[in-house]
């Protein structure tokens, strides 16, 4: 079994997420008590934060790269950044590095074309929906990629970091996402990506009219499957 090293703290909320998905799917695959090998390197989530806010990425990518090159140091044969936004310096990271760094676009891109959808809503923090490269990359998948209006970007960008990253799970946000997921089918989208890794704690497939694809589940069953060598 190959180690996979995850780059989390992005926040430690969804990379809770990464640690149990990953597990069971090993467990599933081999049975009994198996589970995988695996590190994690946690980053201060507020260091890395400003850093975005200040639109200082290269910083962003130098601190992940360094946090990809110690784990590979410990022994990882391939690396996850647990997050959306912050893959935006998987280039960065996987240049530092000489194990295989899995993008989480191309994880949940191969989902959406495997239900054969041809039109996909995207949410995510402000930096991933307005973010060319990101959708660029999901639509090298087969698909068109839609985001909502301005004003509902900002209020998902709002909720996922006021909210979603300090553990706070309100009713009223979650209807609130509802209904931006409602009016992006109307749009014409078959189902929407929850591009924030935290999205996922919030809201699911009971709660709105059209299938929803959670990245951080996707990326993480992505990373078990390389790591039992599928």
């Amino acid at each position: 079994m190959r180690t996979i090293g995850l780059i989390g703290g992005l926040s430690w909320e969804s990379t809770t997420i990464y640690y149990q998905v990953i597990n069971q799917r090993v467990r599933e695959a081999l049975g009994g008590s198996h589970s995988a090998n695996s590190l994690i390197w946690s980053v201060d989530y507020t260091t890395v934060e400003d850093l975005a806010y200040d639109d200082r990425w290269d910083t962003v990518g130098e601190l992940l790269a360094d946090a990809g090159g110690k784990l590979e140091a410990m022994g990882a044969e391939m690396l996850l950044i647990c997050s959306n936004t912050f893959n935006r310096v998987s280039d960065e990271v996987a240049r530092s590095t000489n194990v295989p760094v899995l993008h989480i676009a191309d994880a949940v891109g191969a989902e959406a074309r495997a239900r054969g959808w041809r039109k996909v809503g995207l949410l995510g923090t402000r930096f991933t929906m307005e973010d060319p490269a990101y959708r660029d990359r999901l639509a090298e998948h087969g698909f068109e990629v839609i985001v909502p209006e301005r004003e509902q970007r900002e209020l998902v960008h709002r909720v996922i970091f006021d909210e979603l990253v300090r553990g706070e799970l309100r009713p009223s946000s979650r209807e609130a996402y509802a209904e931006v997921v409602a009016e992006l089918a109307e749009a014409g989208a078959e189902g929407v990506i929850l591009g924030c890794t935290e999205i996922e704690l919030l809201i699911s497939d009971k709660d709105t009219v059209i299938p929803l694809l959670p990245s951080a589940r996707l990326h993480a069953e992505a990373a078990a499957r390389f790591a039992l060598g599928d």
